[in-house]
C-alpha cells in the first residue's frame, strides 16, 4: 500500500499527568505514516485526489493544541481517530507522539508512544420481530452511522424470514450490514449490545422474540473464539436472510 509521510512536526501542547504540564504545557514531537493509493492523484497530477500533508500538519497542530489530555496514549488513539475520520482516502496510520521534555528527573532523549491503527471491514446482522420492526432496523443502521469509529457501506434490503429455533413467535424482518470500522470486535460487541439495550432488548428466551437483535457476522479474515464471541458467526449459514 502507498502511504504518505510526516516526520518530526512539532507541536507545543498541553498534555500530562502533572498539573504544571496542563497549564504550561511542553514540546511534543509527531510522526505519521498515512497509507492510502495514491495512483490516481499521481497519474492525474490532482492533489484533491491525495491527502494533502500540509493540511494535515496544521489539522494535528490545532488538534492536539485545543484537548488536553493526561496521557500520550489517549493522545495518540484521539488523534489516530481524528486523522483517520476527517481524510476518508486514508486506510491505515501509524503514528508516533514523542515527548522529549517528560518531567522524570533523568536525562533521556525523548519518551514516546507508537501504534498502528485501520479500517476494518465487518459484516452484521440485523433482526426484529417485535413492535415497529422496520424502525428498529433503521435505527441500529442510524445509530452505527452516528459513531466515528464506524462508516456504513452498504446495507441490504429488509427480508421477512420465519423465526429460527423452535420458539413459537412472530416473523422476523432481517437484514446485513457492511461497515468499515475502528473498532476490535469485542468492541464492536460492546457497542451493537449497547444499540440493542436502547431498543428495550430482553433476553428472557433464548431463539425467543425480541426488539432487536444484532450479530457481527464477519470481521476482516479474523477467526474470534471467545466465549461471549465467535467470528465468523457459528449460525451464519444457517441463516437463509445472510444467504441472500
Amino acid at each position: 500500500m502507498d502511504k504518505i509521510s510526516i516526520q518530526g512536526l512539532e507541536v507545543y501542547a498541553k498534555h500530562g499527568v502533572y498539573p504544571e504540564e496542563n497549564t504550561l504545557g511542553q514540546k511534543f514531537v509527531v510522526s505519521v505514516d498515512m497509507y492510502m493509493s495514491t495512483r490516481k492523484a499521481g497519474l492525474a497530477d490532482d492533489l484533491y485526489l491525495s491527502v494533502n500533508y500540509g493540511e494535515v500538519c496544521h489539522f494535528i497542530n490545532e488538534f492536539m493544541t485545543k484537548h488536553t489530555w493526561k496521557l500520550i496514549e489517549t493522545v495518540a488513539e484521539r488523534l489516530a481517530q481524528a486523522l483517520m475520520s476527517t481524510y476518508t482516502l486514508i486506510e491505515q496510520v501509524d503514528l508516533k507522539i514523542e515527548k522529549p521534555w517528560a518531567p522524570i528527573g533523568l536525562p533521556l532523549s525523548s519518551v514516546s508512544v507508537s501504534i498502528s491503527r485501520r479500517w476494518h471491514t465487518a459484516y452484521i446482522a440485523l433482526g426484529s420481530n417485535m413492535g415497529d420492526k422496520k424502525g428498529y432496523l433503521d435505527m441500529a443502521v442510524g445509530r452505527l452511522k452516528e459513531r466515528a469509529d464506524c462508516r456504513v457501506e452498504k446495507v441490504s434490503d429488509y427480508l421477512v424470514t420465519a423465526p429460527y429455533g423452535g420458539v413459537e413467535q412472530d416473523d422476523f424482518l432481517n437484514g446485513c450490514v457492511e461497515i468499515e470500522t475502528l473498532y476490535t470486535p469485542m468492541e464492536l460487541l460492546s457497542v451493537i449490545n449497547d444499540i440493542e439495550q436502547s431498543a428495550g432488548r430482553k433476553r428472557r428466551i433464548h431463539w425467543g422474540p425480541r426488539t432487536l437483535d444484532i450479530d457481527i457476522l464477519l470481521y476482516d479474515r479474523e477467526i474470534v473464539m471467545e466465549e461471549k464471541l465467535k467470528i465468523p458467526h457459528v449460525e451464519m449459514a444457517k441463516r437463509e436472510f445472510v444467504l441472500k
